[in-house]
């Protein structure tokens, strides 16, 4: 019993760490490639297309079977896909180019504010909300 509760705290942390560690390798692995002269534009696309090949190729063998069937695939649903997928790109195209004028470091440093303000803005509009009703 003991054991399955450590790994109820080691495995959060570990791919806390996991995740740090691949911001700042990304981080300084743009700024070594746009000095050498890539474009933001193209390094943003090949971190797309690695990501989709590191996330989508492992899915089948960990998800043989599905327990239920794929929900149905309307309209509203492919709207929301692509709104997010907009989203993630404009993000990082701004985020890539704000780093061409700093150092990873404060990248990673600013990265791990971002819950911060997530929540700030959350109360930020919850209040606003209540004013407005």
């Amino acid at each position: 019993m003991a054991g399955r509760h450590c790994y109820k705290d080691v495995i959060p942390f570990t791919v806390m760490v996991a995740m740090e560690c691949s911001n700042v390798g990304v981080s300084v692995l743009f700024k070594a490639a746009t000095q050498k002269g890539l474009s933001y534009y193209v390094f943003v696309a090949y971190s797309y297309v690695i990501s989709t090949l590191v996330l989508l190729l492992p899915l089948p063998f960990f998800f043989f079977k599905w327990s239920r069937g794929l929900p149905p695939l309307n309209v509203s649903l492919i709207f929301r896909i692509f709104l997010l997928g907009v989203l993630g790109v404009v993000a990082q195209l701004f985020g890539y180019k704000g780093l061409q004028y700093t150092t990873p470091t404060l990248s990673s440093a600013l990265s791990n504010l971002i819950p911060a303000f997530t929540f700030i803005l959350a109360v930020f509009f919850r209040c606003l909300s209540l004013s407005y009703s």
